[in-house]
Formats: C-alpha cells, sequence, structure tokens
C-alpha cells in the first residue's frame, strides 16, 4: 500500500514536469514576471567564479542543472534536477524571441540528448548570453556567438511567461 502511494506521487510529480506548462501563474502580472526574472539572474550571478562540481548544487561547486535548480528553488520555483528534464518544461521557443530569464538548452560532447543548460542574462541582436556552469571554468558568463556554442544549440524554454 506504502509503494503505491509512493508511486502515486511520484507520477503526479513526473507528470506536471513534463507539462507544458509555466512554473509561475500565466495569471501574474508582466512586472511580477520581470521582478521574478531579475531576482533569478541576480541569483544566478552571485555565483559567478563559484567551481564547477558533477552534481552540485550548492556555493562549495554547482553542475549546470544544478545552478538552475537552486537558482530558481530561491523563487520557490520547482523544477527537475537534470538539464535533460528542464528541457521539458515550460514553452519551446524561437532563438529570434529569446528574453532574459529563458533557458538555453545544449546538447556538447556529440550527445545525443541535451545535457547541459544555461539561464539566459543578456540578448543583443543575434547574440544571446548566458550564466552556466562549465566543467572547466565553472560558473561563467558565455555566448552563443563561441563556436562551441552555436555548434552544439538545440532549443530555448520560456518558463517564466
Amino acid at each position: 500500500m506504502k509503494k503505491l502511494l509512493v508511486l502515486a506521487l511520484l507520477s503526479i510529480i513526473f507528470a506536471s514536469c513534463k507539462s507544458g506548462s509555466a512554473a509561475v501563474d500565466r495569471n501574474e502580472p508582466k512586472r511580477a514576471n520581470k521582478n521574478t526574472v531579475k531576482h533569478l539572474i541576480d541569483t544566478a550571478t552571485a555565483n559567478l567564479g563559484v567551481k564547477y562540481k558533477a552534481g552540485g548544487t550548492t556555493k562549495s561547486g554547482y553542475d549546470c542543472s544544478g545552478l538552475v535548480f537552486t537558482t530558481f528553488q530561491a523563487k520557490k520555483i520547482t523544477m527537475p534536477r537534470s538539464s535533460y528534464e528542464q528541457s521539458k518544461i515550460g514553452k519551446i521557443i524561437s532563438f529570434d524571441d529569446a528574453e532574459k530569464g529563458d533557458l538555453i538548452f545544449f546538447r556538447t560532447n556529440k550527445s545525443k540528448q541535451i545535457n547541459h543548460v544555461g539561464l539566459i542574462t543578456e540578448r543583443t541582436g543575434a547574440e544571446i548570453k548566458f550564466i552556466h556552469s562549465s566543467t572547466s571554468k565553472g560558473v561563467i558568463i558565455s555566448s552563443t556567438k563561441e563556436p562551441y556554442y552555436q555548434n552544439s544549440f538545440v532549443q530555448i524554454n520560456r518558463v517564466i511567461e
């Protein structure tokens, strides 16, 4: 009986992770959502320079999805833990429609599925800057103009409407 209850709860949790709904109420005023986006970016950038740590979700080290997970958690927004599962949250939008606060996803090192995520901090014309945790440099801001990210870009998701 206890196992059935746990399985039922898990299926509810995972079903909500796969939905196309935004993590923030669409009826929330646009101004409040702008404040949410600003808070997310401020929270993430406060971690600039923190080293990379596989599975990390603290100031002692972050991996890419751990940084996003913890950043959203600070605003009481529940996100899945992996970049692949995070890529299923919100609405996929075009590169040209990207804004601050959107999530940007990549397939790096010839991976068959999404394995890297960043939080967009700036959009200028055809360039997007995003904060993420790099395995070699830790938490940094990178650009889609960099060949490595141009070649591995997959999609952008809007989580905050």
